[in-house]
């Protein structure tokens, strides 16, 4: 089975991810039904610090919102194949142990204090050049973009 792969129409261009289905199923089948539905449509990268990562995947802006697929947090798949080894890693945001929905983040460089606890479920396969431009964005203090950059549309690739 070829890996499944997402497209991202954002305000500054596009980029795909493709998903380790493999190694992170639950993680990966909740990432593409939300994709499917329309849920990251609209939603902005509310979160971006410069060389280390873009997060988004937060219906409320804000960085406490989303839901899962499941309709409540669901477990790590954590796996020791998978590392935040450099840029374009697909990872999902959480606040704990086990506590997924919704948020992802994309590193722009190797971040190996994420391993073991941030559950790694996909690459950018292309695109990159897009991740680099969001990457370097002008955000405020909380390094929250001053301009909002927009997800416009997220889907699977078929």
């Amino acid at each position: 089975m070829e890996a499944p792969q997402i497209q991202f129409d954002t305000s500054m261009g596009s980029f795909t991810v493709e998903l380790y289905y493999k190694h992170a199923p639950k993680t990966t089948r909740n990432f593409e039904g939300l994709a499917k539905k329309g849920y990251y449509d609209g939603t902005a990268f509310h979160r971006v610090i410069r060389d280390f990562m873009l997060q988004g995947g937060d219906p409320t802006g804000t960085g406490r919102g989303g839901q899962s697929i499941y309709g409540k947090p669901f477990e790590d798949e954590i796996t020791k194949e998978l590392k935040h080894t450099g840029a374009g890693i697909l990872s999902m945001a959480n606040a704990g142990p086990n506590t997924n929905g919704s948020q992802f983040f994309i590193t722009l460089a190797p971040a190996p204090w994420l391993d073991g606890k941030h559950t790694v479920f996909g690459r950018v396969c292309s695109g990159m050049s897009v991740i680099k431009r969001l990457g370097n964005i002008q955000t405020d203090a909380n390094d929250r973009p001053v301009s909002e950059v927009k997800i416009l549309r997220a889907r699977p690739v078929i």
